[in-house]
């Protein structure tokens, strides 16, 4: 593989200087190949919303909002919740970010975080029933980039998790004339699995977990793995133009299993 074909962003002689380093059994931060960067999380951030947390990965910083309402259920799960998950980019996180409606990548990453919570279930959609066909809960998950330095889907993951577990939202009761009524009470959102998003990247026959954005821009793909509460995968998902071999692939595979426990006791340690 052409060490040439590398994003312009990087200058040629830090490209150069990562690739030595990498020849090297090293990174420019001094991790390991297969180390994340410092995670820090804080929940309960945002006073207006049910739930919320904010994360540290490295210098990314990603910002997760939960809101709940009741509204109507889907067609074919007129007794189940229902969820909406979106994502922006603003421009203060990244020169490469534009004002206006979310792109391409806000919208992938949006439905990556959505895959991850729909597929094994991570939520009890059906406690959120208030009359079935006609009213139940809705949730609304808003992610925001406040400064990206690398690996937006893993930061998302981290701060969606612990934001949802981290919400309460009122009580609901249908009266005597069938009217939805909240009350005072708050309750828990139920969450009966815990995915958990790792993502590795590659520069050359390098596999790296949890790249910043310099080893970002020369990568030539990555892979997210979606580890969900049951020690299972429950999603796969690539970008960029390069390739995984089978050794490669098997390799994430392994990594990000061997991970998950640690990734999911990190978050619930710190959910308040």
């Amino acid at each position: 593989m052409s060490e040439e074909r590398f994003s312009l962003v990087v200058p040629k002689i830090k490209q150069q200087y990562i690739l030595n380093l990498l020849k090297k059994g090293k990174r420019i931060d001094n991790r390991n190949f297969d180390e994340m960067r410092p995670i820090k999380i804080k929940t309960g951030i945002i006073p207006n919303a049910e739930g919320s947390a904010e994360v540290h990965l490295g210098d990314t910083i990603v910002l997760t909002g939960v809101k709940m309402s009741i509204t109507n259920p889907y067609p074919d799960q007129p007794d189940k919740g229902t969820l909406i998950v979106n994502s922006e980019f603003p421009p203060v996180a990244s020169p490469d970010f534009e004002p206006g409606p979310p792109d391409e990548n806000a919208i992938e990453l949006a439905r990556i975080i959505d895959r991850g919570l729909r597929k094994p279930e991570a939520i009890d959609f059906s406690s959120l029933c208030i009359i079935p066909s006609k009213k139940v809960y809705g949730i609304w998950i808003d992610i925001y980039v406040l400064n990206h330095n690398g690996n937006l889907v893993d930061a998302a993951g981290i701060s969606t998790l612990a934001a949802l577990l981290n919400t309460k939202y009122r009580k609901a009761e249908v009266n005597q004339q069938g009217e939805v009524v909240l009350k005072d009470e708050l309750v828990n959102l139920k969450i009966i699995n815990y995915p958990v998003y790792l993502t590795f990247g590659k520069i050359l026959d390098y596999i790296l977990l949890d790249m910043n954005l310099e080893e970002e821009m020369m990568s030539q793909g990555r892979l997210t793995v979606i580890i969900s509460g049951n020690g299972k995968i429950c999603g796969l998902q690539k970008s960029g133009i390069g390739y995984f071999e089978l050794n490669e692939l098997d390799f994430i595979i392994k990594k990000s299993l061997s991970m998950y426990q640690s990734i999911k006791d990190l978050i619930l340690k710190n959910v308040k």
